[in-house]
């Protein structure tokens, strides 16, 4: 038997307008090489300048995880040969991190866990190597972004651990506020280090690390194609010469790993204090704003089942994704029902979008979205109603809710005399079928409320309907 030994280190991207230490922006895409300077393009002469926000974004995670914010750190140089990155070396923070220490917890198979944090030190991020049919180009527009690192224990155990890990720190990051976290995008990425041992043995083996992954299902998938790997070798006797300290990319078409080069240890990047740069000093200002957190998804849950009365499930599916949170606390600020909200929102409207990252892109506004609810509410329009109101809303962005429902004739009837006419009709044309359910065939009754609704185009009340009918057959 063996035991997995998983730890991750995190790059998270700061959405800082501009770069660590120059003024070039970090707008993601766009030319190539437009948002450069002497700065990030490593030219003499060119000196950098810390960017302040960084620092506060950095302080704001340290306090979400319950860290150290060391006051003083530094910055030094890790050497080491990329055509991105134009220094020959990376400004990143080694002997000192603004962020020391802190712990995440997880649950995985209704088990709770935490995962203890060693550190989150800033860095710069490097290019981007475009690679052409028989050449390849080099884009700098990234060289010099912000980044955080957030470096984890080696303490998760498979990889359903390792994703909720990854997961709970997506979520602190998007409720800060301190990054868009998009993982199309690079913006939230993940280096695993992976190593098997046996399992009693407290000894750490050899681990290799798999180099920039982007997707949670990726990550599991890399993970668990790992360990069979060393585990393989291992029972073969092979695990000497196949498994070393190496770095492995994941390859999505294969679902397999391969080599990348050999993994360095810190003293092959020769670091040393960077010359240009002081030591980072942390001032009261500073520091009190980067103490000031929002609130988190576990403290929104809590808030959602006890002020709105939902049910923990649904308080998960809200908060388990910062742009549906945003869109359910804007209906509730239109006093939306509720309940109904969580149905409309997180199952017809999400069911539209084909997803829960589109929420932030549609057109269909919370102000909207709670009219329709209004309506569905006050009896305006029925369920069947309203989904058709949706669908026209989905496919056009012309009138509002209550134009669709007039254009669309889904006005419901609520008259309890205009359904009284609409039952006695139907009930006049099924004389036999009226016998039958008074000899006991009480399924019928559906049948009667199909027949009202049809007659009446789907405009009548069902509620109504279904107590007027009842009413009827009784007599």
């Amino acid at each position: 038997m063996f035991e997995t030994v998983i730890g991750l280190e995190v790059h998270i991207q700061l959405n800082t307008k501009t770069k660590l230490f120059c003024g070039c922006s970090t707008e993601f895409a766009g030319d190539e090489n437009a948002n450069t300077c002497p700065t990030c393009l490593a030219l003499p002469g060119s000196l950098p300048v810390l960017n302040r926000l960084a620092v506060q974004k950095a302080v704001s995670l340290g306090k979400a995880i319950s860290s150290q914010i060391n006051r003083h750190s530094t910055f030094e140089r890790k050497n080491y040969f990329y055509p991105d990155l134009p220094n020959g070396y990376q400004i990143s923070q080694f002997e000192t991190p603004v962020v020391e220490g802190g712990f995440l917890d997880i649950e995985v198979d209704n088990k709770n866990k935490r995962i203890n944090v060693t550190r989150a030190h800033l860095e710069t991020d490097a290019g981007k190597n475009i690679h052409e049919t028989s050449y390849s180009k080099v884009d700098l527009n990234r060289a010099g972004t912000p980044l955080l690192e957030v470096v984890s224990e080696p303490e998760m155990r498979n990889s359903d651990e390792a994703v909720a890990y990854l997961k709970k720190l997506h979520s602190i990051v998007r409720y800060l506020g301190i990054s868009n976290a998009n993982m199309q995008e690079g913006s939230f990425r993940c280096d695993a280090n992976v190593s098997i041992r046996p399992m009693g043995d407290e000894k750490l083996y050899t681990r290799v690390e798999i180099k920039n992954l982007n997707s949670f299902k990726n990550i599991a998938k890399a993970i668990n194609y790992e360990v069979h790997r060393q585990r393989d070798a291992w029972e073969d006797g092979n695990y000497d010469e196949e498994v070393r300290q190496e770095t492995r990319l994941y390859d999505v078409n294969k679902d397999s790993t391969r080599s990348m080069r050999g993994k360095e240890e810190a003293a092959d990047y020769r670091y040393f204090p960077d010359p240009d740069l002081p030591p980072v000093i942390i001032h009261d200002d500073l520091f009190e704003k980067g103490k000031e957190i929002p609130e988190l998804a576990e403290d929104k849950k809590k808030r959602y089942i006890e002020t709105y009365k939902l049910k923990e499930y649904d308080a998960d599916v809200l908060t388990g994704n910062y742009e549906l949170s945003k869109y359910f606390d804007a209906l509730m600020e239109q006093k939306s029902d509720p309940k109904l909200s969580v149905v409309w929102l997180s199952v017809e409207l999400l069911g539209r979008l084909k997803g829960d990252d589109n929420i932030e892109n549609t057109f269909i506004t919370p102000n909207a979205l709670s009219s329709l609810i209004s309506n569905i509410k006050d009896n305006v329009i029925s369920g069947l109603g309203a989904k058709k109101t949706l669908d026209y809303m989905i496919e056009n962005n012309d009138i509002g809710v209550e134009g669709i429902i007039d254009k669309l004739s889904l006005r419901q009837v609520n008259d309890d005399g205009a359904i009284q006419t609409f039952v006695q009709e139907v009930i006049g044309a099924n004389g036999d079928k009226v016998e039958q359910y008074k000899n006991g065939k009480d399924k019928l009754l559906g049948f009667f409320v199909g027949q009202v609704m049809k007659l009446s185009k789907g405009s009548a009340n069902p509620v109504a309907v279904n107590k007027i009918v009842k009413e009827h057959l009784s007599k």
